[in-house]
């Protein structure tokens, strides 16, 4: 709650607390009142009409970016390059989401809907360097120009999973007030959701969004996006060229010797 409560005054903060955990049957919480949004048309109209216009530049410029990234799925694993998959937009409605493929062709063929986790295995080796630089997101830039999503808000959920969390969450369904988006608060400040538990803490900077949505927000938003991304791409980089670790170099070693002759590391005299 402390990033939280950076954001959103104490007593708000405590609100929203709240009604992500429980909501009795004689809580005089004002619902509607606190996850109203704001009266403000004109922003929204603005902010739609920045969408598609920044989508438009951002693909444009982004579009070599994609085609190449497309390209390496299609050679390096077997099946399609792009993902399509339904997802919940504004208010409820659904729509089909495009991102690049990560994980291997039909990963959820025998588990159905579940979260990725840290070591899945179902993740691709070049889907890893996708998901560590957000480049698979890239081509939602067609959503945002369908008008199904905006560059920022919170992250569209799938509908088999969202309707065990409308269960399992309070208010959950208030995040769909506003359009699912690319970026956002939650998924800027809080890991990838992978249980329950994560994304009722993602609640929590999801509904201070709906409520306090507004230009300068969007902003610092957009422009924490940009650093997080230009750091990202600088530890990959980084990453790829850095010397091994001595406990990387053992763990190698290790890894590399045979049960009948364990690797020895002994020091040089």
């Amino acid at each position: 709650m402390k990033v939280v409560d950076e954001c959103l005054g104490l007593e708000q903060s405590k609100q929203i607390e709240h009604v992500t955990h429980h909501v009795m049957e004689d809580d005089t919480t004002d619902l509607d009142k606190l996850f109203a949004v704001p009266d403000q048309k004109w922003y929204m109209t603005v902010k739609t009409f920045c969408d598609f216009i920044l989508a438009a530049i951002f693909l444009t410029l982004l579009f070599p970016v994609i085609l190449l990234a497309a390209l390496i799925v299609k050679i390096t694993s077997p099946g399609p390059a792009f993902y399509f998959q339904e997802r919940l937009g504004l208010n409820g409605s659904s729509f089909t989401l495009i991102k690049l493929r990560t994980m291997k062709q039909d990963a959820e063929s025998k588990t159905g809907a579940v979260w990725a986790k840290a070591e899945d295995d179902r993740i691709t080796g070049f889907g890893h360097f996708l998901r560590r630089t957000q480049i698979d997101e890239f081509p939602q830039l067609i959503n945002v120009l369908l008008g199904q999503m905006s560059l920022i808000g919170p992250r569209p959920e799938r509908p088999e999973l969202a309707n065990k969390l409308e269960l399992d969450i309070p208010n959950y369904k208030q995040r769909l007030h506003v359009k699912p988006g690319i970026t956002g608060l939650a998924q800027l400040r809080l890991p990838a959701d992978t249980d329950v538990e994560s994304v009722r803490r993602k609640l929590i900077p999801d509904l201070y969004y709906v409520i306090n949505m507004s230009p300068w927000l969007d902003l610092r938003i957009l422009m924490f996006t940009a650093t997080y991304f230009c750091t990202s791409l600088a530890k990959v980089a980084w990453s790829a060229v850095a010397l091994p670790t001595v406990p990387v170099a053992q763990q190698a070693l290790l890894s590399e010797a045979s049960p009948e002759q364990p690797a020895t590391v002994s020091k040089a005299s």
